[in-house]
């Protein structure tokens, strides 16, 4: 057998970072019970490595500032305790790194970018000041004995400095993997990048002496091109990919850049390859289906909501739908009144404003629409 069949049969693995990476962008606070049950539903599709949260501050990330609710629940903790699946937790300073030890988790993430303007935008420090708070934090870690993954963002592109060289990214990825990291996921955190970028960075890396079996794929989906882009890495060598169950995802630093590859998709793209992910793609379908349902969003998937539509998936309401329809009712109904003045001054119908909210609440809880309206 040549070595391209060899690497062709070869498995990869697939790192589910749907709660957080998924969800930390959406405004709407999410229940700590619906991300409890998403994190358990992924579990049960075969997943071996799911990203939990992140120790960030409530300020930077809203979405994310019950990590410690989270991880403290009694199921996240039993999982905590399986030694079969990794539960990364994304830390951004020694802080962080303290909250997740003292709930017992045993895998963190640190993250630079490869890039001043978004380093400075995200984390408020130089790209070095970042390696150098990523270092601490990656040693404290290992002589505890905690493993250490390792995030890049901006491989291709930065919203505010444009192109990376591919030079900034080796030096980067090279610290990370010198500091302790096991292995190192390259972030094209814009989704800019295509498949002859992927191929050329990746080669740029192997001449730099970057080993292949330690480097990630971490694509999002801007311009349609992250499955496409997992493929181009995989047939470079690289067989670790991060994705995120119904393609949720996006970065609150990068206005317009989409989600994440979906894990349906990418699950999809090596089942059909015969390529092994040991993840049940049906039972993964309905998982996105139901976390869509749930955020009241459309699935990011294709691969995933064709599944799920021929398994016969119905979108159910929410658990906490019911119970909050009429707070949302009255909450709509006392905004028109208390704008009434300034609505009837520009001409608009009270009566009617209030029928097109009406409407649209209705349609945004799947119920059905009232015949005298």
């Amino acid at each position: 057998m040549d070595e391209k069949s060899i690497l062709r049969n070869s498995g990869v693995r697939i790192v589910e970072v749907g709660p957080r990476d998924g969800l930390q962008n959406i405004k709407s606070a999410i229940p700590t019970l619906t991300k409890v049950e998403l994190v358990s539903r992924l579990r049960n599709t075969g997943l071996k490595s799911i990203e939990l949260t992140s120790m960030v501050s409530p300020r930077a990330v809203p979405q994310l500032a019950d990590g410690r609710q989270l991880l403290a629940d009694r199921e996240i903790q039993g999982f905590l305790q399986d030694e079969e699946v990794r539960h990364p937790v994304l830390v951004p300073n020694m802080r962080g790194l303290e909250r997740a030890m003292e709930l017992g988790v045993g895998e963190v993430a640190v993250f630079v970018s490869a890039s001043e303007g978004f380093s400075r935008t995200n984390i408020n420090c130089s790209v070095n000041e970042g390696l150098s708070r990523s270092r601490q934090v990656a040693q404290k870690a290992l002589e505890a004995g905690l493993s250490v993954r390792g995030y890049v963002s901006c491989i291709f592109a930065c919203p505010f400095d444009g192109p990376t060289s591919h030079e900034t990214v080796a030096r980067v990825v090279k610290d990370l993997l010198d500091m302790g990291c096991y292995e190192v996921s390259l972030g094209d955190t814009l989704g800019v990048g295509s498949a002859v970028d992927v191929k050329s960075l990746l080669g740029h890396l192997q001449r730099s002496g970057v080993p292949i079996d330690r480097l990630a794929g971490h694509f999002h989906d801007t311009y349609g091109q992250a499955v496409s882009n997992v493929w181009a890495a995989y047939e470079c060598g690289v067989r670790v990919f991060d994705s995120s169950v119904a393609g949720l995802g996006g970065c609150p630093y990068c206005p317009g850049a989409k989600g994440n590859a979906a894990t349906e998709d990418v699950v999809f793209l090596f089942d059909r390859a015969g390529i092994e992910t040991g993840v049940d793609l049906d039972q993964l379908a309905i998982v996105g289906a139901w976390i869509s349902a749930e955020l009241s969003m459309a699935n990011g998937s294709r691969a995933g909501a064709a599944l799920a539509a021929r398994q016969g998936f119905r979108e159910q309401p929410r658990s906490h739908k019911e119970s909050f329809g009429k707070l949302e009712q009255e909450e709509v109904m006392s905004k028109a009144q208390k704008d009434g003045s300034r609505l009837f001054q520009a001409g608009v119908s009270l009566r009617a404003l209030w029928q097109v909210c009406h409407l649209l609440w209705r349609s945004r809880h799947k119920l059905a629409l009232p015949l005298g309206l």
